[in-house]
């Protein structure tokens, strides 16, 4: 039985990495075979030693999102457990270098899987990207936060968000209200994430002086969008003239992100998709970037990822009992 010391900076660090009634720690002691003891020099743990070794780089893992300033949330450390028992996968330390810095009292926000890693990184190399994949997988989120951290530096002037008003077969003008009231219901899910980047007081400014537009992706048209971060959500929705119509309104030092989930297009079956379409035509072109995402790289409750494991699995029985056919 071999030992070793893995030291702390302060109190604060080793309640973090103990967690709400020492959660954490016993979860790691079950799931790599230690003993884990607090000393006043920091952390003892006790074991075999290739089973200390790894429980060391998992501390060093966990270590950096304890000083980067955030939480050590349930589905961080599991993910940390993972990386450490399956050499293949990427070590937590890199994804929490790829942290986005925001205005708001979270400071930064984190990819938190390899997917949402490579997502961010080609949000900071490339001026158009497109990412599809399932809900909950922080394909808006995380471009929220990109536009929140560029037009916090000066990198852009303004941040554009647009979605299709189109959704599970409704129309605007069956819907009660005004104009604006008939629209904001199809807008609501991007102001909820850009209350989560910034205070509320500085985009009711920002909202109030153009800097921040929210609007359906109709309104495009006939515009060229300079200096600016675009964000086109939903865009399963668009149609393929809507696609082009938008992808063309891309000026000067602008970058514009375009996301999407292809299983979950609610258009008439005789409209095709624009983010389907755009997806079989534009991927040879340099200078844009494809990012997929599936069910690993949900960041919900545990349990989504499950449902959507077993959705897969039903398409694919079903493609199965009707000979196949082409995917979407």
């Amino acid at each position: 039985m071999a030992e070793e010391i893995v030291a702390l900076r302060s109190e604060q660090e080793l309640r973090s990495l103990f967690g709400p009634r020492d959660q954490h720690l016993r979860r790691i002691e079950q799931a790599l075979g230690v003993t884990i003891v607090s000393r006043h020099e920091g952390l003892k743990i006790s074991g075999e030693p290739a089973a200390i070794a790894k429980t060391k780089q998992l501390f060093e893992d966990l270590l950096v999102i304890v000083r980067s300033g955030a939480p050590i949330r349930k589905d961080d450390l599991d993910y940390a457990i993972k990386a450490t028992l399956q050499p293949q996968m990427v070590q937590l330390r890199q994804i929490y270098s790829e942290r986005i810095e925001v205005p708001s009292r979270r400071r930064f926000i984190i990819p938190r899987t390899p997917g949402q890693k490579l997502y961010v990184e080609a949000m900071r190399a490339h001026d158009v990207v497109f990412a599809v994949g399932p809900a909950g997988t922080g394909k808006t989120y995380l471009a929220m936060a990109m536009a929140v951290a560029h037009l916090t530096k000066g990198e852009v002037s303004r941040i554009i968000l647009t979605r299709p008003a189109v959704e599970a077969g409704e129309r605007l003008g069956f819907l009660p209200g005004d104009l604006q009231e008939k629209i904001n219901p199809y807008l609501r899910p991007l102001y909820d994430a850009l209350y989560d980047m910034m205070e509320i007081d500085a985009i009711q400014r920002y909202l109030d002086r153009g800097i921040i537009e929210v609007a359906p992706l109709a309104y495009m048209r006939g515009r060229t969008l300079n200096d600016a971060f675009i964000i086109l959500d939903e865009a399963q929705n668009s149609t393929s003239e809507q696609m082009k119509m938008f992808l063309t309104r891309l000026g000067f030092d602008s970058k514009a992100v375009v996301t999407g989930d292809i299983t979950q297009v609610d258009l008439p079956p005789t409209r095709l998709s624009g983010l389907i379409h755009v997806t079989e035509i534009l991927r040879s072109v340099p200078g844009l970037k494809f990012v997929t995402f599936d069910g690993r790289d949900v960041v919900r409750h545990e349990l989504v990822q499950e449902i959507i494991r077993a959705y897969d699995a039903a398409e694919r029985n079903n493609h199965g009992k009707r000979g196949g056919g082409a995917p979407r």
